[in-house]
């Protein structure tokens, strides 16, 4: 399933596929996999995701349109 909210945040933050690879502490192509849709997005990976941009994993999987995280 494609997320096309975490290339999104990512770019919007002009962050590169190599750093949040970093970060997620995976290869870059397994990310871009992510970003493109090739594999699906594990729900650790999901979670360090919405820390890092400070939102929550229903905005990143497009149930919400509200960026803001929960309490």
């Amino acid at each position: 399933m494609m997320f096309k909210r975490i290339r999104d945040l990512r770019e919007d933050r002009d962050i590169k596929q190599t750093q949040i690879a970093h970060y997620l502490q995976i290869h870059q192509t397994t990310y871009s996999d992510y970003e493109i849709g090739n594999l699906n997005v594990p729900i650790d990976v999901l979670i360090k995701l919405a820390k890092f941009y400070n939102t929550s994993i229903d905005y990143i999987v497009e149930l919400t349109n509200n960026p803001n995280p929960y309490r």
